[in-house]
C-alpha cells in the first residue's frame, strides 16, 4: 500500500468509527453484510472506469451499458428462455464488442474518449429503450432461477456472493495492473502516450485492451444489477453510476491525467462512497443528497491530485537543482 493508500484507510476509519458512534445501527449485523453487497455491485464497474482512467482516458457510458446489458440479460432468460449460462455469454460478448468499438474509434479514428462515451452514453440508452418499448423489463409472476440467484445474490455464511466476485476481480485486476507486462504498459500510455509509443509499446492494442476491459467488467455488473432488482426501468437504470466509478477511481489515487493509481485504492475508494452514503441513510439525510456527496468527493479528488502532483513538481525541481548544485564545477 502507498501513502494515498494508507491515509485513505485511515479516513474509512475515522468516519466508519464516527458514523458507529452517532448511529450504531451502523456496525449492526444485516447493515454490514448489505453494505457489503453494495461495494461488491458498485465495485465491479468501478474497477472496470479505473483501466481506463490509468490511460488518460474516460468511459462516461458506464451506466448506459447496465441498462442495455440488463434488459438484454433478463429478456433472454426470461421472454425467451435461453440458459442462464448462454445468456451472460452473450452479453459478455456483447460488451467485449462494445469496449472495442470505443477503443478503434478513441485510437484508429483519434476521437476523443470524453466525445466517444458521451455519444455511447447516449445511443445505449436509446437503444434500451427502443429495445423494451420504454417499459420496465422483469421476470413474470412464479418465475424462479434458483441456481443463477443463489450464484449472484445469495450469500454463504452471511457474505453476499457479490463482494465476493468483487474481491476475485479485484486480485485479477491487481495482478493485471502491477505484476504484468500490459500493466507496466498502461502506466506507460497513461503518462506519455507518444513516449511509449517510440519506446516499441503498441499504444492502440493497449488503449484497445483497457476500453475492452472495461466494457466486460460492466457486462458483468450489468447481470449482477439485473438479478439484483429483477427489474430494470431502461430509462433510470443505472443512471449516473458512471460518475459513482470516477469517483472511486478519483478517490483511491487515479490521476485524470493518467499513469496513476492503485488496485487498492480504487477498492477503498468504493467502500468510502458506501459508507458515505450510509451515513446519508442512517442520519436520515435526503436521498437526494447522495449526488451532492458524490460531486463534492469528485471535486475534492481531482483538487487533491492536484496539489500532490504541483508538490511533486516543486519537489523534483528542487532535487534537480540541488544535484546541479552539488556535482557542478568549484569556484
Amino acid at each position: 500500500m502507498n501513502k494515498k493508500d494508507i491515509g485513505l484507510l485511515v479516513l474509512i476509519l475515522v468516519v466508519g468509527t464516527t458514523v458507529a458512534l452517532i448511529n450504531p445501527r451502523f456496525v449492526s449485523a444485516i447493515n454490514i453484510s448489505n453494505t457489503a453487497n453494495l461495494v461488491g455491485l458498485f465495485g465491479l464497474f468501478s474497477i472496470a472506469e479505473a483501466f481506463v482512467i490509468i490511460t488518460a482516458g474516460i468511459d462516461l457510458s458506464v451506466g448506459s451499458i447496465i441498462a442495455l446489458l440488463g434488459v438484454i440479460f433478463v429478456d433472454l432468460i426470461a421472454s425467451h428462455g435461453v440458459a442462464w449460462p448462454v445468456a451472460i455469454v452473450v452479453v459478455l460478448l456483447i460488451g467485449i464488442v462494445i469496449g472495442w468499438i470505443h477503443g478503434f474509434l478513441v485510437t484508429r479514428m483519434g476521437l476523443q474518449p470524453f466525445v466517444v462515451t458521451l455519444c455511447g452514453l447516449l445511443v445505449y440508452r436509446g437503444i434500451a429503450r427502443f429495445y423494451t418499448k420504454d417499459s420496465t423489463a422483469g421476470f413474470t409472476f412464479g418465475q424462479e432461477f434458483p441456481t443463477l440467484e443463489w450464484l449472484i445474490t445469495g450469500r454463504t455464511y452471511g457474505v453476499p456472493h457479490s463482494i465476493v466476485a468483487f474481491a476475485v476481480v479485484a486480485v485479477i485486476a491487481w495482478v493485471v495492473l502491477h505484476r504484468s507486462v500490459y500493466g507496466r504498459h498502461l502506466f506507460a500510455v497513461g503518462k506519455n502516450e507518444e513516449a511509449a509509443r517510440y519506446s516499441g509499446i503498441s499504444t492502440h492494442r493497449v488503449i484497445i485492451g483497457a476500453y475492452i476491459i472495461c466494457a466486460g467488467l460492466t457486462a458483468i455488473a450489468a447481470v449482477f444489477f439485473g438479478m439484483y432488482t429483477r427489474s430494470i426501468s431502461p430509462a433510470s437504470h443505472g443512471n449516473f453510476y458512471e460518475l459513482y466509478a470516477i469517483a472511486a477511481a478519483v478517490l483511491g489515487g487515479f490521476s485524470l491525467r493518467g499513469g496513476e493509481g492503485s488496485i487498492i485504492g480504487v477498492v477503498l475508494g468504493v467502500i468510502l462512497l458506501q459508507i458515505l452514503q450510509n451515513l446519508v441513510n442512517l442520519l436520515g439525510i435526503p436521498s437526494s443528497l447522495n449526488f451532492a456527496v458524490m460531486g463534492t468527493v469528485i471535486l475534492g479528488g481531482v483538487l487533491a491530485d492536484q496539489q500532490f502532483a504541483r508538490y511533486r513538481q516543486r519537489r523534483l525541481t528542487a532535487q534537480a537543482a540541488a544535484g546541479g548544485e552539488v556535482s557542478g564545477p568549484s569556484p
